[in-house]
């Protein structure tokens, strides 16, 4: 280990085991979005500001029934606030989430012609998007690179000691710096289907994960 708490840990055998691994479980509901609308960029949008706070689950089922109502700026706008919550409940905040979405909707029609923008200086001007947020619209949404750092990926890479940092966005700026360039659109979604999966914030899978061997395991103290 090196004087920063940085290891000279193997990054590319890591994203090729869990290519494979993640193969085997449910990938993010973003994700999904992503994949299956015409509009992915909005839709991301709308899902991260949903998602905040909220399992999977619950994020995937309030999106659907938003989106089977409203699913441009225009319409969602033209939604009573009280309708936008009744249609994302149970979501965590889902009062002030309602609020804000319709807020983000009306800022993309004054401001961007109801587009959604396509980089994270912009992204990060709308109300309650944050730099995670922008990294997902851009890398789902656009197939744009860029590094989205959520708490699994902040903490796996730390477990890992490819970075040695405090904050998410801390560990976004360092591995910008070190990461591939390659990895970088498909890094949140591996190592969120890994943490959700295996390497889990409380007392981790490691006696089934396939890089329990190259991993230091920093600040795991209770794993299975």
């Amino acid at each position: 280990m090196s004087k920063n708490g940085i290891v000279d840990f193997d990054i590319d055998h890591a994203v090729r085991v869990l290519r494979k691994e993640v193969k085997h479980w449910k990938e993010p509901v973003v994700t999904t979005y992503s994949r299956a609308t015409t509009r992915p960029a909005f839709h991301v949008l709308i899902s991260c500001l949903l998602s905040l706070r909220t399992r999977d689950e619950q994020t995937a089922a309030a999106s659907k029934r938003l989106f089977a109502v409203a699913d441009t700026p225009a319409t969602i706008v033209a939604l009573p606030t009280k309708q936008v919550e009744k249609l994302i409940y149970p979501v965590g905040f889902y009062r002030n989430k309602a609020v804000t979405i319709k807020q983000v909707c009306q800022a993309l029609i004054d401001h961007y012609n109801g587009a959604t923008p396509d980089t994270i200086e912009e992204l990060t001007k709308l109300n309650g998007v944050g730099r995670k947020t922008a990294n997902l619209v851009v890398t789902l949404g656009y197939g744009k690179p860029g590094i989205c750092v959520d708490t699994h990926v902040h903490r796996i890479c730390n477990i890992w000691g490819y970075v040695n940092e405090k904050t998410p966005d801390k560990t976004e700026m360092a591995l910008r710096k070190r990461l591939p360039k390659k990895y970088w659109i498909e890094f949140n979604d591996l190592l969120v289907t890994f943490g959700q999966n295996l390497c889990k914030p409380v007392s981790p899978l490691c006696s089934k994960c396939k890089l329990e061997d190259s991993c230091p395991q920093n600040g795991v103290s209770k794993s299975r």
